[in-house]
């Protein structure tokens, strides 16, 4: 799922490559993913792209007093092409959801693998129009996102779980299952920690560990084009997805805990203190 470091990389790339260009046509293939209905994506034919920003997890290209928005969710992408293909796109049941196409012949398409499509579009008049948007917590790369926020945040989450409070976007945007997994690790804290049960030090740790992982992510992306940017975040990953691998901090093996449709890897030795974490749906099966 692209998560906070590449849908900035994607906010970047889009910033470099698309504005100033004006959009020739669009083209829907995937009907259920426009959420929006009152402006039509014909309204941003023969507009120009002025600018790129990003909320959260979502882009949004301001295109002549318009918005267009895309959250690529969970196995959504952009594809970016120097020259677009002339065949219209066929609604059906393959990964195209839409194509955006400027007067170059350049443009980008968005595709969403899986059987759960929730690759969402929007095309608005005002940001304050997306739901999603509306909702999101405060950015953790921006200035405002002090120590003393995330303290309001973890006194606020009680005794819910730092993973989940990490991974709530009404609470921190931008954070999903992989960032959440290497900002713990690196705070040298458990997924399944309270957040309110943190000490001044675990607070300072993970304020600092959120910072750090998210900057470092966004550096190593920085240039790079959309098509590298998936590699570049598996390369770099210490914990994520490297269930029975050594810990490149300790050498203790990496762990899972599986969920009903996720998972996330935490270190035993730098993080639970040698305990591995219950996981429930791998117990039931073993009864």
């Amino acid at each position: 799922m692209p998560e906070l470091p590449e849908v900035e990389a994607l906010r970047t790339f889009l910033a470099n490559t698309c504005v100033g260009k004006t959009i020739a046509r669009t083209e829907l293939a995937a009907f259920a993913s426009l959420k929006t209905f009152e402006v039509p994506l014909s309204a941003l034919h023969g507009l120009e792209v002025d600018g790129v920003e990003r909320r959260g997890k979502f882009i949004c290209l301001s295109v002549g007093g318009l918005w267009l928005v895309f959250h690529l969710a969970r196995g959504g992408w952009l594809t970016w092409k120097d020259a677009m293909p002339l065949k219209p796109a066929r609604p059906g049941r393959g990964p195209l959801a839409a194509r955006v196409v400027f007067d170059d012949d350049t443009g980008f398409e968005l595709t969403e693998y899986g059987t759960q499509k929730r690759l969402a579009l929007y095309v608005v008049t005002s940001l304050d129009q997306v739901p999603g948007i509306v909702s999101l917590g405060p950015d953790p790369m921006a200035a405002e996102f002090t120590p003393d926020v995330l303290a309001g945040i973890l006194d606020a989450a009680g005794r819910s779980q730092l993973k989940g409070v990490l991974r709530d976007q009404r609470t921190i945007a931008g954070i999903g299952n992989a960032c959440s997994d290497e900002i713990l690790h690196r705070a040298l804290l458990s997924p399944f920690k309270p957040a309110s049960g943190l000490d001044a030090a675990e607070r300072a740790t993970l304020y600092e560990a959120i910072r750090t992982e998210l900057a470092d992510a966004v550096g190593r992306s920085a240039g790079l084009a959309a098509k590298e940017l998936k590699g570049a975040k598996l390369l770099n990953l210490r914990v994520h997805g490297k269930t029975g691998q050594p810990c490149p901090i300790c050498g203790a093996t990496i762990a899972e805990v599986s969920f009903a449709d996720s998972s996330l890897q935490y270190c035993p030795g730098c993080q639970t203190g040698g305990k591995l974490l219950a996981d429930r749906r791998l117990s039931r099966l073993l009864k």
